[in-house]
């Protein structure tokens, strides 16, 4: 089959309605020159569709293939929203050029560009539907047929003022449900739950998930409709920051798909390294720590048995409540005064884990080596490394939240590196207390 056929292939799935999530999978298959020819086969209305199912990192290589006249129409079919994340993803010279194709909506899109990215004027729309509060509902259906086709979601109709004040909300039910002549201020829903505009769209997230929505308003400081964010959006933002927080607790930075596979390696590697060397710093310090009690070590070399377990033991512990904390964070169940009645929580768990593995461990212990004695300091260590672990698992993220830092970031290597040393400062601090009945 020639590549034009295949291409002809693909715009015949197009023309029978396949969805444009699964054809931006086959597009990304293509070769730069095969995408060229595929979007020059296609309308703007179609070449749109599949570009806002892109990844960021795609949509701004293909836009790049394209000419500036078949560009700027594509980027016109766009949701709003979905075109000035594009084009926020240009450099600013290549932005300005595109947009000054498209007069007739780059002024709307440059106002949703003068808000960060991930607030939630960054990642709103202003395709929305609103109507005013002194018109009866015959009137406000008719509006809603005129202005449906070119919002991004008819559900919610909101209630306005003479100001653009946010006044009410009305689901597309309670329009079919009212009888003729009934005003909207009459029957819409005072209570509307909107959020700033430079509210942080990990925050507005937990607000659609708290309530249920499938659309939220943002407003400015004088309640006026700037423009809504809708559910899928959402879900976007609910992935782009759980990825976020996966790639901090495992210490390689900010490594997102688009950036990863267009970064140099040297970049990428970059990322990782500063963390990795903490580490680094922390197994020579832990290694200082053996070296302390290198008298205590010679003199009972069967303690080294035991290394591996307490620090694996402090190190599970330690990942388990850091990483149970950033979630709680995340998700919005541990809130600003709840942090430390979380850590005394954490604690008193940590206290009963160190316990019942302290037992096993001194059990196990006893019986391997025939050393009661032993058993006894191993099961002390044991417990001790734990609740500490516990303690230190918790604090940490706990203090990077207070300062206004990302707690995901301490999660992997700080708290890793400050768990060994501690653990092995316990296990050797303990056995030499006892080195005098065990020698």
């Amino acid at each position: 089959m020639s590549i034009r056929q295949v291409l002809q292939k693909i715009v015949l799935q197009i023309k029978d309605g396949t969805h444009p999530s699964d054809l931006a999978e086959l597009v990304d298959e293509l070769k730069d020159e095969q995408k060229k020819e595929l979007f020059d086969l296609l309308s703007d209305e179609e070449a749109a569709l599949i570009i806002q199912e892109m990844e960021d990192f795609d949509q701004v290589s293909l836009i790049r293939l394209l000419t500036k006249h078949k560009a700027s129409a594509i980027l016109r079919e766009m949701d709003v929203d979905d075109a000035a994340d594009l084009v926020g993803e240009l450099p600013p010279e290549e932005a300005k050029e595109l947009l000054a194709h498209i007069e007739e909506d780059a002024e709307e899109i440059r106002g949703l560009l003068r808000y960060p990215e991930d607030t939630a004027g960054g990642i709103m729309t202003t395709d929305f539907i609103a109507l005013p509060e002194d018109i009866p509902v015959e009137e406000a259906i008719t509006r809603l047929r005129e202005i449906a086709p070119e919002a991004e979601i008819i559900y919610y109709a909101y209630v306005v003022d003479v100001h653009a004040k946010l006044n009410g909300v009305l689901s597309l039910r309670d329009l079919i449900a009212a009888g003729d002549g009934t005003l909207l201020r009459d029957i819409m829903l005072k209570n509307v739950i909107s959020v700033p505009a430079e509210m942080d769209q990990e925050e507005v997230a937990r607000v659609v998930s708290r309530y249920d929505l499938l659309a939220v308003p943002v407003v400015d400081e004088g309640e006026r409709l700037l423009g809504i964010i809708t559910v899928d959006d959402i879900i976007d933002v609910i992935e782009e920051e759980a990825t976020e927080d996966i790639y901090h607790l495992a210490g390689t930075g900010d490594v997102t798909g688009d950036y990863y596979f267009g970064a140099s390696t040297f970049s990428l590697a970059g990322r990782r390294t500063p963390w990795l060397l903490i580490c680094l710093l922390g197994g020579l310090l832990s290694g200082s720590v053996i070296g302390i009690f290198e008298d205590t070590l010679k003199s009972i070399v069967v303690l080294a048995l035991f290394i591996p377990v307490i620090m694996d033991m402090g190190g599970n512990v330690a990942t388990q409540t850091s990483t149970l904390f950033v979630r709680g964070l995340a998700t919005g169940e541990i809130r600003a005064g709840d942090t430390w009645n979380y850590f005394l929580r954490e604690i008193k768990i940590g206290v009963v884990i160190g316990a019942v593995n302290g037992a096993a461990i001194a059990i196990l212990a006893s019986l391997w080596q025939g050393v009661p004695l032993l058993g006894l300091v191993v099961g002390l260590a044991m417990s001790a490394t734990i609740i500490v672990a516990a303690l230190i698992g918790t604090l940490v993220p706990i203090i990077f939240n207070h300062y206004g830092l990302d707690p995901a970031i301490s999660s992997g290597p700080i708290v890793t590196t400050i768990k060994d040393t501690t653990g092995l400062l316990i296990y050797f601090w303990i056995a030499t207390l006892f080195m005098g009945y065990l020698a």
